[in-house]
């Protein structure tokens, strides 16, 4: 029983450990990070971030531009998305802030 109880948390452990894979995108050989922040009472509009620009740029927009497509999807059942600053605009009028390139937009609503 208590071995049992020894292999279930280890396998808990091991699980928790690759969530972070979640949240990255390879691109070129290269990882790249990604999050999203947005408001409860708007879930529509958000502020998607992904990095290291310093290592590519186009790396850098898919992994915020994933992490777009994930919150759309969830919260709106669509990856429709109507951008103010997205992956589209010319590489130097993006909005890059602590290595990572900011993308901003809302989830088009179905």
């Amino acid at each position: 029983m208590k071995s049992g109880w020894i292999c279930a948390s280890v396998l808990c452990l091991l699980a928790a450990c690759g969530r972070g894979d979640l949240d990255t995108v390879t691109f070129e050989g290269a990882r790249f990070g990604g999050d999203l922040r947005s408001e409860r009472s708007d879930r529509a509009g958000f502020v998607a971030r992904g990095g290291p620009a310093s290592v590519s740029l186009e790396g850098a927009k898919q992994a915020a531009t994933y992490q777009v497509v994930q919150h759309c999807i969830a919260y709106l059942g669509s990856s429709d998305v109507t951008w103010i600053n997205g992956p589209d605009v010319p590489d130097d009028q993006l909005v890059i802030e602590d290595d990572r390139v900011v993308l901003t937009g809302r989830c088009f609503e179905p």
